[in-house]
């Protein structure tokens, strides 16, 4: 393994760190702790961490040594109480078999199942964006993320709660994301207006999981999606189905993570064609050569190349997963450096994503150095949106599937412009989003045959 040198964050303040700084611009201030070197140890508050800069080091802590590592006990008890023991937060023995059983309805087989849905799931909203002079994108992408997300995985309709669900899980994401940034997260008890806040938001959610869960036993019904599959799993081990308590913590899971990362990629998706006319000449032009105006299918979408790079370097430049972070199990050498158990360690894509060292000209939007032959000059582990290892997100496929279905379907018939002329700034919450809301200018467009 190669020695990294640890270098040490300076402008530590006394007992409260470096957070002051992190607070402040957290994006910012972990470009410039990747700046120092690429294993650096700064602290949050009294609590030391280890920033990850480098390739090598990412594959040694989410591949190599990854079983060396659980997610944070902060991050536990921020989000547990809405999340629980789904796949983001379980581990070990859990994990592992709640990965086996949700895994395999993300392969092929439920691929074209999965995609015609969210074709027509767009086609449908089209048809109110169209009417419409000004549209708040990052709503909209969420709304039909939701929509996608609930009809594919769990059979269910809920367009008339998204944009209540959508508010609430917002709520969540902010005051999740205040609680991430104190030394000392507060109890959901503490009898202040934002965590009730936050548990009326909790409520919401619930209640629209809940449903689905109790609307699909009560019809006894059987179908090929993935909330049957949760119903009827039976430990092969002790014969036991699963806990009410679990079915809903994964629901849960995957009915949030599921639509709010692609929601985002896709609002940034917008945001960067309008401020790139040149890159979305060259998808409008690829789309109608390949669809002549027909809604895109997933047997077209070989045949897309350029929206896929279109999709890559969105997220390349926007990962909405723009942090990882993980705690020692036990004493781990990593980078050549013994690190404690319990050490804490941050991998930040967003960071990472942008280091000239691996990206040419890293600001810029250029979706062609996802060329084949470009692609494959990036250094494995260099580009990590989607993690890496065996906890890379296991809907990775689907979240590119509906990711570039979405971008077809739309960029065929309209084109969006930033309403006030400048692209919002990014709010790194727990996923990161454009600072909404994001109006655009919609503008109908015919597709143009080649």
């Amino acid at each position: 393994m190669r020695t990294f040198p640890l270098r040490t964050m300076p402008g530590s303040r006394p007992f409260l760190g470096h957070l002051p700084k992190y607070r402040q611009d957290p994006l910012g201030f972990l470009c410039r702790v990747a700046a120092q070197g690429d294993l650096v140890r700064w602290r949050f508050g009294p609590f030391w961490t280890y920033q990850v800069n480098h390739p090598d080091l990412v594959r040694e802590v989410l591949v190599q040594k990854a079983d060396a590592f659980h997610k944070p006990d902060f991050m536990r008890q921020v989000l547990g109480e809405a999340l629980g023991e789904g796949l983001v937060l379980s581990e070990d023995d859990l994990w592992r078999r709640q990965r086996r059983l949700i895994q395999p309805h993300f392969h092929a087989r439920f691929i074209e199942t999965y995609g015609r849905q969210m074709v027509e799931a767009t086609l449908e909203a089209l048809e109110t964006w169209q009417g419409q002079e000004r549209l708040a994108i990052d709503k909209a992408m969420m709304r039909l993320t939701l929509t996608i997300v609930a009809q594919a995985l769990f059979g269910a309709d809920v367009r008339q709660q998204a944009a209540q669900v959508g508010q609430a899980i917002t709520t969540l994401q902010r005051i999740d994301n205040r609680q991430f940034n104190r030394l000392f997260p507060r109890p959901r008890w503490w009898p202040t207006a934002e965590m009730r806040a936050h548990r009326r938001a909790l409520a919401q959610v619930d209640a629209v999981i809940h449903g689905i869960i109790a609307t699909r036993r009560a019809s006894g019904e059987r179908r090929e999606d993935l909330l049957s599959l949760l119903l009827e799993a039976v430990d092969e081990e002790d014969g036991r189905g699963m806990s009410d308590r679990q079915l809903r913590d994964e629901v849960m899971t995957l009915f949030i993570a599921g639509h709010e990362t692609t929601a985002n990629a896709l609002s940034w998706t917008w945001i960067l064609l309008a401020q790139h006319p040149e890159v979305e000449s060259r998808l409008h032009a690829e789309l109608d050569t390949v669809l002549a105006g027909r809604p895109p299918t997933v047997a077209d979408l070989k045949a897309l190349p350029y929206t896929e790079m279109v999709i890559k370097e969105t997220m390349r430049l926007y990962p909405p997963a723009w942090i990882f972070s993980r705690q020692a199990v036990r004493p781990v050498t990593i980078g050549g450096h013994r690190l404690g158990r319990h050490a804490a360690v941050t991998l930040i894509p967003y960071a990472l994503h942008r280091d000239p060292r691996f990206f040419e000209a890293p600001e810029r939007f250029d979706p062609e150095r996802f060329l084949p032959e470009r692609e494959a000059e990036i250094p494995r582990y260099a580009y990590i949106p989607f993690g890496a290892g065996p906890r890379v997100c296991v809907g990775n496929a689907f979240a590119m599937l509906e990711a570039r279905l979405v971008l077809a379907t739309v960029a065929q018939r309209l084109r969006f412009r930033l309403h006030e002329g400048a692209a919002p700034p990014p709010e790194p919450l727990i996923t990161l989003r454009p600072r909404g809301p994001v109006l655009m200018t919609v503008e109908a467009r015919q597709a143009v045959p080649a």
